[in-house]
């Protein structure tokens, strides 16, 4: 199954930031204007699927259940834990183990990672002897984080902060654990980081995946002033996919979820998307719902088998985005002349590009119908035409082109 829960440790009290963090938790540090850092941090761990979030919550939690508790973004539901006395990171994750899915993703509130994190839960799922699967950086020392060392793709042991001691990786905060890794707390107050990794590590149960990408830890003042100039408007491109015919076998009015088929190469060109540090999103028009073929929920089914079977791939997609009215539509409710958001009509690209941090002048649309590409020259963006065969193949080199415009563009 799908791994959908996502738990983010918010009861830090911010020692390094003195002043700053005596009355407002670390994560809700102002980023810009009423944006604080948590709110970059769950947009990251929302938009590559995951629904369920657990905040855990200690010192100054009322601030974080004033902010958040009952809340949802994007779809996701954010519920607030809070710890009954101080118990530690690992003491705090075993305090909501009631609620725990059997796998999720844990992440620190006060860092952010700028990397596909399906690719972390691919990792664990083909891994059933293994407990968890770390996110690493390379660092160009361990000066201020401490190093982590890898054999065979374990990692097998955790060094302190050492200055001047080369390049090296580094624990970036953020991992995918089954819920048996409560066993390894063994007593309370319990540090995640020192006490249960180690344990995990010596056990020969955490595997560790090295990662390139954007990384800011907000645990000092000048952290934090890198993190406000970084992330105040960051915005990334997006390559907007046509679906039936490009994504998936077109069939004709495509809605049963036994009837997904990918195109050769679909899979890998999303995952390269998602690596790029670029928006992945569908755009398609679905007259099947205004002929009376399907329904509105059909098509939601079918998307939830596509994210499914992209998260077991390591990939996903950011959003989906459908238009089902026609001209020519049997109910009235689905008829309309010429709708905003059906091809060649830009519709469904504006509307992603006003609630995403899109850079537009660096996306692309990727379709197979003179309709998916005059609606990409209407919106103001690239338009590539697939003409068959492999689709990684056909777009890879697009891709990675826009990759290193990002990483120009990227802080």
């Amino acid at each position: 199954m799908m791994t959908r829960q996502a738990v983010i440790l918010v009861g830090g009290k911010g020692t390094r930031l003195g002043t700053l963090a005596s009355t407002t938790p670390k994560p809700l540090m102002a980023i810009n204007g009423d944006m604080v850092f948590l709110d970059a941090l769950l947009l990251e761990i929302v938009r590559h699927g995951f629904d369920d979030i657990l905040l855990l919550a200690g010192h100054l939690h009322e601030s974080i259940l004033e902010r958040y508790r009952g809340r949802f973004i994007r779809g996701a539901s954010l519920r607030v834990v809070v710890e009954t006395a101080p118990a530690g990171t690992a003491g705090a994750l075993k305090n909501a183990a009631q609620l725990l899915d059997p796998v999720f993703l844990l992440a620190t509130g006060d860092t952010l990672f700028d990397v596909n994190l399906r690719r972390l839960s691919a990792c664990l799922e083909k891994r059933p002897d293994v407990l968890g699967v770390l996110a690493l950086r390379r660092e160009s020392d361990a000066t201020r984080d401490g190093s982590v060392k890898l054999q065979d793709g374990y990692v097998v042991a955790f060094h302190e902060k050492a200055r001047g001691s080369g390049p090296t990786s580094i624990n970036a905060g953020v991992g995918v654990f089954r819920r048996e890794i409560l066993t390894f707390v063994e007593r309370e107050p319990s540090s995640i980081e020192l006490d249960v990794y180690p344990r995990l590590a010596a056990a020969r149960a955490l595997l560790g995946e090295e990662f390139e990408g954007y990384f800011i830890d907000i645990g000092t003042p000048e952290s934090l002033i890198v993190a406000r100039r970084d992330l105040a408007d960051r915005r990334r491109p997006a390559v907007f996919f046509d679906r039936d015919g490009v994504l998936n076998r077109d069939a004709g009015y495509c809605y049963r979820v036994e009837d997904l088929e990918w195109i050769p190469g679909a899979v890998e060109a999303i995952r390269c998307v998602n690596e790029s540090g670029a928006f992945a999103i569908v755009v398609s028009n679905q007259a099947g719902v205004a002929r009376g073929r399907f329904r509105e929920a059909d098509i939601d089914s079918f998307h939830s088998a596509m994210s499914a079977q992209l998260a077991a791939a390591g990939a996903h997609i950011d959003a989906f985005y459908f238009c089902p009215y026609h001209p020519d539509a049997i109910d009235a409710e689905w008829r309309h002349p010429d709708h905003p958001d059906r091809k060649p009509n830009p519709g469904m690209i504006r509307r992603a590009s006003t609630e995403w941090p899109i850079d537009m002048a660096a996306s692309l649309l990727i379709g197979d119908k003179g309709s998916d590409m005059e609606a990409a020259r209407r919106a103001g963006i690239r338009g590539l035409l697939f003409p068959g065969g492999d689709l990684y193949a056909s777009t890879r080199w697009e891709i990675e082109r826009m990759a290193t415009h990002h990483a120009r563009v990227r802080p």
